[in-house]
């Protein structure tokens, strides 16, 4: 495993960390603790330092396993969001009442002394427009309940406007069928020495190259439910793009590439960008672990793989992801 610097913070953390949506029970099945603790302990044991919660996830039980296991190991570093549990979602969730009450919840819910790092939970743009969430995130540093803040964002645009507040970490879906953050935003995020947390990595499981058209998603399964926007932002679910044209072009890749682990490259193409501190792919059971964290030890991708991913996406998705988000 290998390890980076998290921004301004004073964590150096994991490059290939754990995202934890769907720790203990795969996107619409039943949480499950003991999963979720096998999990944790299996990316730990592979070098994993660094897990990434949220207070929605599981109903708050994915923060309570979390907090679990880093009171147990004092060298392991997390951030939680805040901000979308209660629905519907509205501007008001992230003024600056709900956020003093948001994080007190989490401190009690993971049981810790103060939160490693908060974000908010990809606010509306209007939020970055409402000095007095910033603010009171301040005072939140100030008296001690947490170290760190910042932002997960579904847009380029929220994360370059948050640059303009005391935020040590951006979360940005990024991979490689969402390159336009590299374009201007990890430039600005390396001047204000912000970390980037790379998100959705492998665009909802479609860059593992295991989907067909046949394949089948449970209902309650946001991947089912969630492709025209029904439930949240759409460019959360398969990163926004077609799900038709991602399987088509997540083959073109494992071809060109000539790959059977076109998961483990996608993490490793994601690597290849100095500025993202680490890529948080998600893992349900731990032997989900190894696929990912093994992305850490890959060497780096050839300038003419590079171009195959910049082939591929230009020709298949960026047009119309790149303009949405």
């Amino acid at each position: 495993m290998n390890y980076r610097q998290l921004g301004k913070t004073n964590y150096k953390i994991s490059d290939v960390s754990l995202g934890t949506w769907q720790l203990g029970g795969k996107w619409g099945a039943p949480f499950d603790a003991q999963d979720a603790t096998a999990t944790l302990a299996e990316a730990y044991d592979r070098g994993v330092n660094f897990f990434d919660t949220a207070d929605g996830y599981q109903d708050g039980r994915s923060e309570q396993a979390v907090g679990a296991f880093v009171k147990q190991h004092p060298d392991v570093h997390f951030t939680t969001k805040i901000g979308r549990k209660e629905q519907p979602l509205t501007v008001e969730h992230f003024d600056s009442e709900h956020v003093r009450r948001y994080v007190d919840e989490s401190l009690k819910n993971m049981g810790v002394d103060a939160l490693d790092i908060v974000l908010l939970h990809c606010p509306p743009m209007s939020v970055y427009y409402q000095p007095e969430t910033f603010w009171a995130l301040d005072e939140l540093k100030k008296a001690g309940k947490i170290r760190n803040y910042g932002v997960s964002v579904e847009r380029v645009e929220e994360g370059i406007k948050a640059l303009d507040y005391g935020t040590s970490v951006v979360e940005i879906i990024f991979n490689m069928f969402r390159l336009r953050p590299a374009q201007l935003f990890f430039q600005l995020a390396q001047q204000h020495n912000v970390g980037i947390l790379a998100r959705v990595p492998l665009a909802s499981g479609l860059l593992t190259g295991k989907f067909d058209a046949q394949t089948h998603f449970d209902p309650a399964d946001h991947r089912a439910s969630n492709r025209q926007g029904q439930l949240f932002d759409r460019g959360e679910t398969f990163s926004g793009v077609d799900y038709l044209t991602g399987v088509k072009a997540a083959q073109v890749l494992k071809k060109q590439l000539k790959t059977d682990n076109l998961a483990a490259m996608a993490l490793r193409y994601i690597l290849m960008y100095d500025a993202v501190s680490a890529v948080i792919p998600g893992a349900s059971k731990p032997e989900q672990i190894e696929r990912n964290t093994m992305a850490s030890e890959l060497p780096p991708l050839t300038a003419e793989q590079m171009k195959i991913v910049a082939d591929v996406y230009d020709q298949y998705v960026k047009n119309p992801v790149e303009y949405l988000w």
